[in-house]
């Protein structure tokens, strides 16, 4: 009779089973920094979810409402139509500019983009700390999601200022140069995705700074020539005039409305800035956030 034990019942005399070994390699510890090519890749593969999760938000905030939808389309006539009668007709600070209501239609709506996605993306790290807590995620996507939801708030605004400035008088004669209202947004919305990526990280090392947002984004408004021609108003004050006029929500607003209001060519340099300001700050905010990754999950 021939001996057929196998070799591995006298290692294992009880007959227990064994437990295979998992190889370390590429496992990395929750909520560590991995390196950028493997963020940006786990951040595109869920592209789907920061699109559904910013369509679910949007829808959210209007569902509790009696209008609905309605108020996507409602809250920037209405914000048109208040800053037209403080600044239009109390204040008189239409001096000077070919068709005021256009000018500011397209300074509120634009500003307003930038304005949200600026203190949404302060707040972004806090405000999804329970979903940080309970899933594994790039933690960018929480600040571009509200990049992308305030842009699709922003698409019905483009409706209604696009119907403003067809029927309001003076009517202005559009050009070939209306389509390029589309890169602006596109520069834009770029330029906000760094910025609230930049602001997540900042405003989660210092909790207070969502406090202080509402007043910034006041500040910059004014700054921005949403309600006046800054051109008209500093030029006896070179000094200040060039230090706003470096101020990139100058440029988107002039881009567009020179493109879309007024139907005439917009300086290079402008064109210029606004493409250095749009990628320059996506790359430094990104990586600044990039960086703070592992800090993110110790709220």
């Amino acid at each position: 009779m021939s001996d057929t034990t196998n070799p591995s019942d006298s290692a294992n005399p009880l007959g227990l089973s064994t437990i295979p070994s998992v190889s370390s390699e590429g496992l990395v510890p929750v909520g560590k920094r991995t390196s950028l090519r493997s963020y940006l890749a786990a951040l595109w593969n869920r592209r789907h979810f920061i699109i559904a999760e910013s369509r679910a938000k949007m829808s959210g905030s209007t569902r509790k409402n009696l209008l609905g939808y309605g108020w996507m389309f409602l809250n920037p006539l209405l914000s048109v139509l208040a800053f037209w009668f403080i600044f239009g007709f109390i204040l008189d600070s239409d001096r000077g500019i070919d068709n005021f209501i256009g000018y500011l239609v397209i300074g509120v709506f634009f500003f307003q983009f930038t304005g949200k996605s600026m203190t949404g993306g302060t707040g972004s790290i806090r405000s999804g700390a329970s979903m940080i807590k309970g899933f594994q995620f790039p933690r960018a996507a929480l600040p571009i999601s509200t990049v992308v939801r305030n842009f699709l708030d922003f698409l019905p605004s483009l409706v209604v200022m696009a119907i403003l400035i067809a029927l309001i008088e003076p009517l202005e004669v559009i050009t070939w140069r209306v389509v390029l209202v589309i890169p602006v947004v596109i520069l834009q919305t770029i330029f906000n995705v760094g910025l609230a990526c930049f602001l997540a990280r900042v405003g989660h090392k210092i909790p207070d700074l969502t406090n202080f947002m509402s007043i910034i984004s006041r500040f910059w408004l004014y700054g921005s020539g949403v309600f006046f021609s800054i051109e008209d108003r500093l030029d006896k004050h070179p000094a200040i005039l060039s230090a706003m006029q470096f101020n990139p929500m100058h440029s988107y607003l002039t881009l567009t409305r020179n493109s879309l209001l007024y139907g005439i060519d917009s300086p290079m340099w402008m064109w210029a800035m606004g493409t250095v300001w749009a990628f320059g700050l996506l790359i430094v905010g990104f990586l600044f956030f990039w960086r703070g990754e592992e800090s993110y999950g110790r709220l």
